[in-house]
């Protein structure tokens, strides 16, 4: 088939690019010229395992191609997934207005009946928003579907071609056909594509997140209540979590959650309840703890050495909101450094992919080490932000050493406390004795 991709950020680009890796011959349009002439290029304007092949191979055998001009891109298809941004407004909306100008656009461009697949996280009611605003500006006929996206960042290719399920609202039985030939090939292995109203598929995004989200709320809770009982959070967490009603995913307390999804759409789905005269109280709970927690490593810093930080130099290793991406949207590394800068620290930090993030948000406020140790090297204290796997069995000695104080402060609980005191650190993990 050929399809269309409007939008190139995280979501599109893994989109457009797994399309054209089962065959699908692909347009990926992009008002940004930024991104295009580097997508052009051959240059991958985000980290994602294993993307960058996945382009090369599929550009160079002519199924995927990039463009700014979207009356081009329409040209090439009347198959249209809409993958544009919806980012939180002040008031905690999704901020819909880059949905709504490429519906127009679309409808404006459209020569032929037209099949606009909303890929956006978009609050509900989104859909039938757009199929009227594009029924006033166009006679064609336009099918419009929600097809919203479970990417993890850091797996999101396996995510895509090998899904646990794929969810589909339609509102006609020719758009149902479309979607099951469209999805075809991931469909072999027994996993459900499901079926539902446009209004369902929409709330089914925010839900599945929220419950994330909440999980890991819960658990931080959980953590908080460990250290002032002095019960060890990490034994709770595998006896609750060998339940096969709860699981063990999404189940580890840490310094909270960030991302581009989470914290989004937590807050677009409490707007939605409250539009309606609804108050999510468990939700809304979930954010605040969250909030709550981010503070939680500065805190832990705080207590050990003063509320005055002058003088001391403080390591972290880790900036992106998770492992294997270099996304730093609502990180919790931000609220870490800009609570220690405030203190009047010195924060030097090390990161295998995000550093380059870092510098646009942080500028050089912090310094930036080219490698873990020399990030260390001469620190009155490491904490450890995020779990990238390069952290995980590191020489502990060798970092005592390396310390000017030997303090380590783990936000995410990797490492074994006895290890790391028998190693000659004084150690501070979160919910453990």
């Amino acid at each position: 088939m050929k399809i269309t991709v409007v939008g190139t950020g995280y979501v599109g680009l893994v989109v457009g690019v797994c399309m054209a890796d089962l065959g699908h011959d692909v347009t990926c349009v992009d008002s940004d010229e930024e991104k295009i002439h580097a997508l052009l290029a051959g240059r991958v304007p985000i980290y994602e395992p294993g993307l960058d092949q996945l382009l090369e191979r599929s550009v160079r055998e002519g199924r995927l191609r990039f463009t700014r001009d979207l009356a081009d891109g329409l040209r090439h298809s009347h198959i249209v997934f809409l993958a544009v941004g919806t980012p939180s407004a002040p008031d905690g909306s999704a901020d819909l207005s880059g949905v709504f100008a490429v519906a127009a656009e679309v409808a404006a461009q459209a020569l032929a009946p037209v099949t606009l697949i909303i890929k956006s996280t978009v609050p509900v009611g989104t859909a039938e928003r757009v199929r009227a605003h594009v029924g006033e500006r166009t006679t064609q006929a336009i099918e419009v579907v929600s097809n919203p996206e479970f990417l993890k960042e850091g797996a999101a290719i396996d995510d895509f071609l090998r899904p646990d399920r794929i969810v589909c609202g339609v509102a006609s039985a020719e758009a149902r056909a479309l979607m099951e030939r469209l999805y075809a090939p991931l469909l072999r292995t027994g996993k459900p594509i499901l079926f539902m109203d446009n209004r369902s598929a929409e709330l089914c995004k925010y839900t599945a997140n929220a419950f994330l989200a909440t999980k890991i709320s819960f658990i931080n809770e959980i953590a908080a209540l460990c250290d002032l009982v002095g019960a060890d959070v990490d034994a709770v967490r595998r006896g609750a979590g060998s339940d096969s009603r709860i699981g063990q995913r999404f189940f580890f307390p840490g310094a909270g959650y960030g991302g581009s999804c989470f914290p989004k759409d937590v807050r677009a789905l409490v707007d939605t309840a409250r539009q309606y005269g609804l108050g999510l109280k468990v939700v809304t709970a979930v954010e605040e703890v969250n909030e709550a927690q981010k503070h939680r490593l500065a805190d832990m810093v705080i207590a050990r050495f003063g509320a005055d930080l002058t003088g001391k130099r403080i390591a972290l290793w880790g900036l992106a909101f998770k492992p294997e991406t270099d996304d730093m949207r609502e990180a919790p590394s931000l609220t870490v450094v800009r609570r220690l800068l405030a203190a009047g620290a010195t924060v030097v930090a090390y990161d295998p992919e995000a550093s380059h993030e870092a510098r646009r948000l942080l500028g050089d406020s912090i310094e930036y080490a080219p490698r873990p140790m020399a990030a260390v090297e001469g620190a009155d204290a490491l904490v450890l932000v995020t779990e990238w796997n390069e952290f995980r069995s590191p020489d502990l000695a060798s970092v005592a050493q390396a310390l000017r104080t030997p303090v380590l402060f783990d936000g995410r609980n990797v490492y074994a406390p006895e290890q790391a005191r028998a190693a000659g650190l004084e150690y501070r993990c979160i919910g453990r004795p």
